[in-house]
């Protein structure tokens, strides 16, 4: 196994890293820990997964060779602020490959892909939980296409190796759990939300473009104008109106993939 470490940042800071071969899902295990009592702020890292999740229960694939990592934290915050744990982890990944790629080239899809070239890179699954002494249990579980992508998708898919970058995992993993510390930091426990988001603004995908958002049998059409002070989706509507969108199947542009 090509196991890896933490950097200065992440040990300076107390984290600690759990690493496996083959696990189910890293999410799952990471989630369990946190029922028996863990205190968190602790990775859980698997060169193989068997049962990975995406979002709205889809399957994500992790052979050998790509990269799954969770991070379990515990925190005391309200479950408006958890829900935008999640800019934290997408801002971290694109600050740690961004030391490795032209930073034109990766850009944040609303609300948790990373994007190279405009194809799907990584996908990121947050998942809180509230613990008995009411604090929460945030899991936030990443997966990156380092040597190769899905068939058969819906979508643009990229990789790592595809894209002309021969990275190992362990190394991908090593920038993002340096980054995560400079990010976390920066979120504060939701405290710090503004600047998160204005960071995640200056590298989002389709702004300006059209957009459409898939709300159950619904669907939105407009222009993608941005995200709000809380990381919603703003679409503004061909009669002039505001759309306000806290989760959904986002679709927009050539810049970015077709399907979360």
């Amino acid at each position: 196994m090509d196991r890896p470490t933490l950097g200065p940042k992440a040990r300076a800071a107390g984290i600690r890293l759990e690493c496996f071969e083959t696990i189910g899902s890293t999410n799952t295990a990471a989630m369990e820990r946190a029922r028996a009592g863990d205190p968190g702020g602790v990775w859980f890292y698997a060169e193989t997964q068997t049962a990975g999740r995406g979002r709205r229960g889809r399957t994500w694939a992790t052979p050998t060779g790509n990269m799954a990592a969770s991070f379990l934290r515990i925190v005391h915050v309200a479950p408006q602020a958890a829900a935008t744990y999640g800019f934290v982890a997408g801002l971290a990944l694109h600050r740690a490959l961004s030391g490795l790629l032209a930073a034109d080239r990766l850009a944040l899809k609303w609300p948790n892909d990373l994007l190279l070239d405009g194809a799907k890179l990584s996908g990121i699954l947050l998942e809180a939980e509230r613990c008995g002494d009411g604090r929460m249990a945030l899991v936030i579980g990443i997966g990156v296409n380092v040597v190769t992508a899905p068939e058969g998708m819906p979508y643009a898919v990229a990789s790592l190796a595809g894209a002309g970058l021969p990275v190992p995992a362990a190394q991908v993993f090593e920038r993002l759990a340096e980054a995560w510390v400079e990010i976390e930091a920066l979120w504060d426990e939701g405290r710090g939300l503004a600047e998160v988001l204005s960071a995640w603004r200056a590298c989002a995908a389709g702004l300006g473009a059209p957009v459409s958002v898939t709300l159950g049998s619904r669907t939105l059409a407009g222009r993608f104008e941005g995200i709000d002070a809380e990381g919603r989706l703003v679409l503004a509507a061909p009669d002039g109106g505001r759309h306000t969108i806290t989760a959904g199947e986002v679709h927009f542009g050539p810049s970015a993939s077709a399907a979360p």
